[in-house]
């Protein structure tokens, strides 16, 4: 017997908007205790660690609802009773990935206008467009974000025409191009430039990916699915198996990431861009034990999980957060 569908209470559907303000939050002080104020204006500082920040969130967010869409089982597999809530989940999920693709790209518009200005050290009202047009023509940061506005437009079309008929666009379509839009920037930054760039390139790509497949496919299910039990059951089983990967993935590349950026093992502890590595191998390893509690508790079917599922998604955002502070640091 399918057990009966809770509806979400509203103050669940302002969670993603804590989730997005913590990452920022955590980004902006990150980035303060790095000391890259003493590089920049505070407003241009600003500027670009919230725009950054909000990219890797809202992006996670697509990759999440993206993820959804294969994660949901097919309608034949599911009793006749639950066919109507798949069809307005998915409508939901369908309409919210136009909103974050949207937002995700002017997101990056003003993402490029502030690295500008931080690029060229003026303020942010004097950057001339031909000075844009160096930036997203000669740096490679800057060429990472136009490549990065080029998938999120790409995203947003294909959210909108699946909004209007999904057979149009298969659902692996929007998840590849979200993911290329998250992995553009890191690959084009500092990994980009290192002189071990391929296995710095690698590394990092692969850390990005699974981070965002792991931290966007639990808020999703969290956001969309946690209180549907009849497709909580199918969907459960498929994102914990994906979700081991992506630990594993995540936390091996880390470290590989942070020797190569790093260099010496005493550069850890004398460094600030060690101790942010040191910040987020330990959410890591909470998110972890979170991951394992949580999955029990949604598998088990009680009630707390909403709140387990809640707080490492909440952890997750702050890693997200520190991770976009170190993608900046020097």
């Amino acid at each position: 017997m399918t057990s009966p569908t809770v509806g979400p209470r509203p103050l669940d559907r302002l969670r993603p908007v804590g989730w997005a303000g913590l990452a920022v939050g955590a980004a902006l002080a990150a980035t303060l205790l790095t000391g890259a104020l003493a590089s920049t204006t505070l407003p241009v500082l600003v500027g670009t660690t919230v725009t950054r920040s909000g990219m890797d969130a809202v992006g996670v967010g697509c990759v999440g609802l993206s993820l959804l869409a294969l994660l949901l089982p097919a309608a034949r597999h599911l009793p006749g009773s639950a066919l109507r809530t798949l069809s307005r989940v998915r409508d939901t999920a369908d309409r919210a990935l136009v909103a974050l693709a949207g937002i995700w790209f002017v997101l990056v518009l003003l993402a490029v206008m502030f690295r500008t200005a931080d690029a060229f050290g003026r303020p942010l009202g004097t950057i001339a467009a031909g000075e844009i047009g160096s930036f997203v023509t000669q740096l490679a940061g800057g060429r990472g974000l136009l490549l990065t506005a080029v998938c999120t437009a790409a995203l947003l079309a294909c959210a909108v025409v699946r909004m209007r008929d999904r057979a149009l666009v298969q659902a692996r379509v929007p998840l590849i191009v979200a993911l290329l839009g998250l992995v553009t920037p890191a690959v084009t930054g500092h990994a980009g430039t290192h002189p071990d760039h391929q296995l710095a390139i690698m590394s990092i790509g692969v850390h990005v990916a699974g981070a965002a497949l792991w931290v966007g496919g639990l808020a999703a299910m969290l956001a969309f699915v946690a209180c549907h039990r009849a497709l909580l059951d199918p969907v459960l089983p498929r994102f914990s198996r994906l979700a081991g990967w992506c630990l594993g993935a995540v936390t091996l590349t880390g470290l590989l990431t942070a020797v190569v950026r790093l260099g010496t093992l005493d550069a850890v502890l004398t460094t600030r861009y060690g101790v942010l590595v040191l910040a987020k191998i330990a959410c890591l390893v909470l998110l972890g034990a979170l991951g394992g509690l949580a999955r029990r508790r949604l598998a088990a079917g009680r009630t707390p999980v909403l709140r387990w599922a809640g707080v490492e998604v909440a952890v997750m955002a702050a890693t997200l957060g520190i991770a976009a502070a170190l993608s900046q640091s020097a």
